[in-house]
């Protein structure tokens, strides 16, 4: 008989077979694809909004949300690039007054020393002033036994009321004080 002699055996495994070439997965290209589509549709819309308020012609050829957008911006800039805000013109009439009182005395049948201060209300919104002007408002008080006193307070800041109080001498302790708003200027800064 023939000798036939088998190789050695090997003292390692045999290596594992490849694995079968997987599909790469077409997520990714097709994200980033349509980030560029994307980005290439803003660019190019951005273009022709731009050429078409520089040539005049604010009916581009763009998409129906973008174009209407874009013409209400490029109309509101071309009638007033820098428009003045308009306020109220301000009068007696757009206020309201009453008395407080802050400090009574009293003497008896001769009368009281009252001190009392305006408690204004103001008839609009406080947005509809100018801020930067200072309104004066003149105030008659009826009650004194010498006479009607005059008062101004001053509103500032839209809303900041500055005034003095007022000592009224009443010719009784049933005397009952009014106040009248009779004139409101206003001076600018």
């Amino acid at each position: 008989m023939s000798d036939v002699t088998t190789p050695p055996v090997p003292n390692f495994p045999p290596p594992a077979p490849e694995p079968p070439a997987r599909k790469k997965s077409r997520t990714n290209l097709i994200i980033v694809a349509s980030a560029v589509a994307v980005i290439a549709a803003v660019i190019g819309t951005g273009i022709v909004v731009v050429q078409s308020s520089k040539d005049g012609n604010t009916t581009a050829a763009t998409t129906a949300e973008s174009s209407a957008a874009n013409q209400d911006v490029v109309t509101a800039a071309a009638e007033d690039p820098d428009p003045e805000p308009t306020y109220a013109d301000v009068d007696a009439d757009d206020f309201s007054v009453e008395l407080r009182t802050t400090k009574r005395q009293c003497f008896g049948s001769a009368g009281c020393n009252v001190t009392v201060e305006p408690d204004m209300t103001l008839l609009l919104e406080s947005a509809d002033l100018d801020p930067d002007a200072v309104y004066e408002i003149t105030y008659e008080i009826r009650g004194d036994e010498s006479g009607p006193v005059v008062e101004t307070a001053e509103l500032s800041n839209q809303t900041s009321l500055n005034y003095r109080p007022s000592l009224i001498s009443t010719a009784s302790s049933g005397t009952k004080l009014s106040v009248e708003i009779t004139d409101v200027t206003s001076r600018g800064y």
